[in-house]
């Protein structure tokens, strides 16, 4: 089964910024939906942000609006979700995620998404 890869976690003060990058196998999941979900210790895997397939329609969930922002590029087979203003409370392990193909509606549930990475650890020191 397809495997997404991701990289940029790391430990990071309060206020700082990472960048995290997935790559996708290749030119199909240009026609899948992409997300982002994280999952801090003792807690479930939560929704973080999501992007269309078209790349017209992004969503996030409420606590990292105006901190986080989900891009693609699919001549290069990447998703990207940049951080800014990080907190400690967004320390997890950042996972992406993969559905479709052309799906018509949004999905922030983890069990619509049908391809997975194996996560980056986010650690957001105080």
């Amino acid at each position: 089964q397809a495997r997404l890869v991701e990289s940029g976690g790391g430990l990071v003060q309060t206020g700082g910024s990472l960048r995290l990058s997935c790559a996708v196998p290749g030119p199909t999941f240009s026609n899948y939906d992409m997300g982002w979900f994280r999952q801090a210790p003792g807690k479930e895997r939560e929704f973080v942000a999501s992007i269309s397939w078209s790349g017209g329609r992004t969503y996030y969930r409420d606590s990292v609006k105006g901190r986080f922002t989900i891009s693609r590029d699919n001549a290069k087979y990447m998703v990207y979700l940049q951080m800014y203003s990080l907190k400690p409370e967004d320390t997890a392990v950042y996972y992406c995620a993969a559905r479709g193909p052309f799906s018509t509606d949004r999905s922030d549930s983890s069990e619509d998404y049908s391809y997975w990475g194996q996560g980056t650890q986010v650690t957001v020191s105080s």
